[in-house]
C-alpha cells in the first residue's frame, strides 16, 4: 500500500510538474502571441499613421494643383476675354478708321467729279464759245462751206442715209464744164456708196435759193455723168435758217443744215427721207 502511495504520489508529483510546464509554455506562447499582435498592431497603426500622412499630403498637393490650375484657367480666361476686347476694339478702330477713309475717298471722288463735271462744262463752253467765233468768222469770210459743211458731210450721210463707210470722195468747191461751154460750181460734193451728196451753201437763205437749188440738182446729172449708177441728192445750209424755211426745204426732200452752237447740224425732222435726182 506504502508502495502504491508512493507511486500514485510520484504520479501526481510528475503530473503536477507537467502541467505547471505546459501552464508555463502556454503563458509563454500567449506572451509571445500578445507581444505579437501588438507588433502587429503598433506596425499597423504606423502604416495607418503614414498612410493617413500620405493621403494628406497626396490630398494637400491635388488642391494645391487644383487652386494652381483654376488661377491659371482663371488667367488664361481673362487673358482671352482681353484679347476679345482687345480685338473687338481694334476691329472697331478699323471699322471707324476704313469708314472715315472710304468717307474722305468718297469725298474726294465727288469733289474730283464735280471739278471734273466743272472743268468738262467749262471746255466745253469755251470749245462752244470757239466753235462759233469760227463759224461767225467763216460766215465773214464767206468759207462756211470749207470751214463747217464739208467737215459734217461723213457725219451727215451716216445719219441721213445710214452711209457705214467714209465717203469715197469728199471735195470744196467743185467745177464741172460741157463740151458746150455750159458749167457748174458746186460748194461741196460727196460721194458714199450709191449715194453723192451735193451740198450748197448760202450767207443768207431764201426762198428763191431753196428753187435754185432744186433746178440745179435736177440738172446735176448732166454734169456728172460718171456717177450716172447712184443717187443724187440736196443739202442746203447756211448760218441761221428760219424754222419756216426748214419745212419748206425738207417738203421738197432737201437736207436742211444749220449752225447750232458752232456746229452744222442737221435741223429736218427725225426719220426724214432726202428726196433723189
Amino acid at each position: 500500500m506504502a508502495a502504491l502511495r508512493r507511486e500514485a504520489e510520484e504520479r501526481d508529483r510528475t503530473y503536477r510538474e507537467e502541467m505547471t510546464a505546459l501552464r508555463r509554455e502556454a503563458e509563454e506562447r500567449d506572451r509571445a502571441y500578445r507581444e505579437e499582435v501588438a507588433a502587429l498592431r503598433r506596425e499597423a497603426e504606423e502604416r495607418d499613421r503614414a498612410y493617413r500622412q500620405e493621403m494628406a499630403a497626396l490630398r494637400r498637393e491635388a488642391e494645391e494643383w487644383d487652386r494652381q490650375l483654376g488661377a491659371r484657367l482663371a488667367e488664361i480666361a481673362a487673358q482671352y476675354l482681353q484679347i476679345e476686347a482687345n480685338a473687338a476694339a481694334s476691329r472697331e478702330r478699323y471699322d471707324q478708321e476704313m469708314a472715315a477713309l472710304r468717307r474722305e475717298a468718297e469725298e474726294h471722288e465727288r469733289a474730283y467729279r464735280e471739278e471734273m463735271a466743272a472743268l468738262r462744262r467749262e471746255a466745253e463752253a469755251d470749245y462752244k464759245k470757239m466753235r462759233i467765233t469760227l463759224a461767225e468768222q467763216s460766215l465773214k469770210m464767206g468759207t462756211l462751206a470749207e470751214d463747217l459743211v464739208a467737215p459734217s458731210v461723213p457725219r451727215i450721210l451716216a445719219e441721213v442715209v445710214k452711209c457705214s463707210s467714209p465717203p469715197q470722195m469728199l471735195g470744196v468747191r467743185i467745177r464741172k464744164r460741157l463740151p458746150d461751154g455750159r458749167s457748174q460750181e458746186y460748194d461741196v460734193m460727196a460721194v458714199c456708196d450709191d449715194v453723192v451728196l451735193i451740198n450748197e451753201t448760202k450767207t443768207r437763205l431764201q426762198t428763191k435759193d431753196v428753187n435754185d437749188f432744186i433746178d440745179k440738182l435736177r440738172k446735176a446729172r448732166d454734169f456728172l455723168p460718171e456717177y450716172a449708177d447712184k443717187k443724187i441728192i440736196g443739202a442746203l445750209a447756211s448760218f441761221f435758217i428760219d424754222p419756216s424755211l426748214v419745212r419748206f426745204g425738207e417738203r421738197r426732200g432737201l437736207i436742211m443744215l444749220g449752225v447750232v452752237d458752232g456746229l452744222m447740224e442737221i435741223l429736218n425732222r427725225q426719220g426724214f427721207v432726202p428726196a433723189t435726182y
